[in-house]
């Protein structure tokens, strides 16, 4: 073999052996980040389910006011977030062209994403408890949770958008459909499984808010019969039994149950996504 040759056949090992040190990388940070949310779930969820015959689940300090609670602020948030949010996206994506308009709602949408969520908590005191005289209750929580997760669902809800291929809306144009209805018809259906995924990890960021929360929903310890009521939501009960160090029992219950809380919103959100999606497809 010439030095050529040899040269050569030394390059490609050294590419080799530089393919397989980064495959072994990517593995190894894989499998550590999955096994790092793995003994963090089973830590939490083995010392909640072992010690659920040390609580009163039923009784006076029942935890079922603070699940009502969530879902009920998970609700509201989600519900007046979730419309604003694509359509801010549809309009981004669809309509905007390059202007400072369309830069300085970009920019809104930016900043609104690095705003940490205390000061959320000090806006929404000042706005909607003290300043419109919502008081501290579920309404207000959910006004302040909803403006926290706009820019989840705006950014997510514009990268599904992207992602529809251009030709589909050009044969949509072409046989005849309106824009409009070329957007909801055939856009919208194909990037609703991203859109799902953004209203997803706002359940998520919500659920999982404290200082926000507290700042606005109030810490009552009891189910909220109106919106205009204060409340307790899980996430709340759970920095407050582990902060004051009422009972570390309980604390590991309040987090196994935040944890299934999580699991089963997104579970009916795919069942609801998938049901959605093949109604659009046959209309």
């Amino acid at each position: 073999m010439t030095d050529k040759s040899l040269q050569m056949d030394s390059q490609i090992n050294v590419k080799k052996v530089k393919e397989k040190l980064i495959k072994g990388i990517i593995y190894f940070s894989v499998f550590l980040t999955f096994g790092i949310v793995l003994w963090i779930l089973l830590h939490v969820v083995f010392n909640g389910v072992i010690k659920i015959g040390n609580i009163d689940i039923i009784g006076d300090e029942s935890i079922l006011p603070m699940i009502m609670n969530t879902f009920y602020i998970v609700l509201l948030a989600v519900s007046i977030s979730t419309p604003i949010g694509i359509w801010t996206a549809i309009y981004l994506n669809e309509y905007a062209r390059d202007n400072k308009l369309v830069h300085l709602i970009r920019f809104a949408i930016q900043s609104l994403a690095g705003v940490p969520s205390i000061i959320f908590g000090l806006f929404g005191m000042i706005v909607f408890v003290v300043g419109l005289n919502f008081k501290w209750s579920i309404l207000s929580g959910a006004l302040t949770l909803s403006i926290m997760i706009l820019p989840i669902i705006i950014k997510t809800t514009e990268e599904a958008l992207k992602s529809v291929p251009l030709s589909i809306r050009e044969g949509s144009l072409a046989l005849g459909a309106s824009n409009v209805r070329t957007i909801k018809a055939v856009v919208i259906p194909s990037a609703l499984p991203g859109i799902i995924i953004s209203v997803i990890l706002s359940i998520g960021r919500i659920v999982g808010e404290t200082a926000a929360v507290y700042l606005t929903a109030g810490m009552v310890p009891r189910a909220a019969v109106s919106p205009l009521d204060s409340g307790r939501t899980l996430s709340v009960h759970l920095y407050l039994l582990a902060k004051e160090g009422i009972s570390f029992e309980r604390a590991y219950f309040t987090a196994t149950i935040l944890v299934l809380f999580v699991l089963c919103i997104n579970l009916i959100s795919n069942r609801l996504a998938k049901k959605f999606s093949e109604k659009l497809k046959v209309n």
